[in-house]
């Protein structure tokens, strides 16, 4: 077979054909009258088997010694290709990343291109500084991508910079709740907690509407961090959870602070001081949780939690006895002070 019906046949162009014969891959096994290279059907499959293998990212070489050499053996070689197709699949699923959000970014030109890659590459940085004053300068500028401040929020350890990406997000609105939202449902607690912690930075309506959904989760790091956010706010649902934190040593002075300031409400305060006697009484709570329980008292105004501390006064626990008079020691100085 002459080489024009070859290239017809396996679609190989004759000028590759003439390739592989140079390298000695493919070299035909006779010649026609007239000096034209005649291909054998053996030399036929040997085209369509190069074809084949080059098909899965083998090079020219490495084809050669896949057909020529008895010793070789593919597994090595494939499990290699395998590597670099993922590692060339990330690198470029990076870069449709980096351009879709300097799309979103709408730039004017290309110093606002420029711009929003070199924001995007000190976010990424190694220095938390530069991570910092990139977030600070998006916010500023209006010129960082939402979705890449979000994935910097959800992944960032150090508190000064997420600090200052929460600040960036909550100048951006409602923009990057419904992704700071998928974050609620991420496999790590730490990223689970990042993402409460930025959906409450925001505080708007919005943001509460999707903390009062977070306050049912059956994720306790979930709940728990809602509860924290939204205490504060005067949202009496949280009680119930800002008690379990307490009981279980989980942020219990910052879940003690919150229930203080959702007494500022007379309901809300013998709803809580209720609360805490109830745990107090259970007979679960063990002695350490106990004087957790009862120094949370000191924060809760009210009758109730005055007759709960003067019965915790005299308890068994010694403790909770030294504990509880200290804090009614200090809520009679307070109100003889205040006369």
């Amino acid at each position: 077979m002459l080489i024009g019906e070859v290239t017809r046949r396996s679609g190989v162009s004759a000028r590759m054909l003439r390739h592989y014969d140079s390298l000695g891959l493919v070299r035909p096994t006779g010649r026609s009258g007239t000096g034209y290279r005649e291909y054998s059907g053996e030399d036929i499959r040997r085209i369509f088997h190069i074809e084949s293998l080059r098909s899965l990212g083998l090079s020219l070489r490495e084809v050669g010694r896949a057909l020529d050499d008895p010793d070789f053996t593919p597994s090595g070689l494939v499990d290699d290709l395998i590597r670099q197709t993922l590692d060339r699949i990330a690198n470029e699923t990076e870069l449709l990343t980096r351009l879709r959000r300097i799309g979103a970014a709408e730039p004017a030109g290309w110093e606002d291109v420029l711009q929003i890659v070199a924001l995007l590459q000190a976010l990424g940085s190694d220095s938390a500084g530069k991570r910092q004053r990139a977030a600070l300068s998006s916010a500023a500028e209006d010129r960082m991508p939402v979705e890449a401040l979000v994935e910097a929020a959800l992944n960032e350890t150090d508190p000064n910079v997420a600090g200052a990406l929460r600040w960036a997000l909550a100048r951006s609105g409602d923009e990057g709740l419904a992704l700071l939202a998928r974050g609620l449902e991420a496999p790590e607690a730490e990223v689970r907690k990042r993402a409460v912690q930025a959906i409450a930075a925001i505080g708007n309506d919005t943001a509460d509407a999707l903390l009062q959904q977070a306050l049912t989760s059956t994720d306790i790091v979930v709940r728990r961090h809602a509860a924290l956010a939204l205490g504060p706010h005067g949202v009496a649902d949280t009680i119930p959870t800002l008690i379990d934190m307490i009981v279980a040593e989980v942020n219990d002075v910052d879940a003690a602070d919150a229930l203080s300031a959702l007494s500022a409400d007379p309901a809300s305060a013998d709803r809580i001081a209720s609360g805490l006697v109830s745990h107090l009484d259970s007979g679960v709570a063990d002695s350490s949780a106990r004087r957790r329980l009862t120094q949370a008292l000191a924060g809760i105004p009210g009758s109730t939690a005055s007759r709960a501390l003067a019965e915790l006064a005299q308890d068994e626990d010694r403790g909770v006895a030294l504990t509880a008079a200290y804090i009614i020691g200090l809520r009679d100085a307070r109100d003889s002070g205040g006369r």
